[in-house]
């Protein structure tokens, strides 16, 4: 369930990305992370780190919210996203 939440995460990233009429380098230079790193994100790479998803959520005026799962594990709630 996990990589499904990540594929969503990743879906309305990417789509709020493009809303903006950004390039994956112009998100990445807002953020400070690496233009990998959001073709990572927007892939569903499911190892992103948690400092620099912030990063790339607050450069798009976007909202994260998680709830815990069994066994201590961190998933998404909903589609995790609120625009600003």
């Amino acid at each position: 369930m996990a990589t499904q939440q990540v594929g969503v995460t990743a879906t309305e990233f990417r789509a709020r990305r493009k809303a903006l009429r950004l390039t994956q380098q112009d998100l990445a230079d807002l953020a400070g992370v690496s233009p990998r790193f959001i073709h990572d994100l927007e892939s569903g790479k499911a190892t992103v780190q948690l400092d620099r998803l912030l990063a790339v959520a607050t450069a798009l005026g976007l909202e994260l919210h998680w709830q815990v799962a069994a066994a201590g594990t961190l998933s998404g709630a909903g589609s995790g996203l609120d625009g600003q």
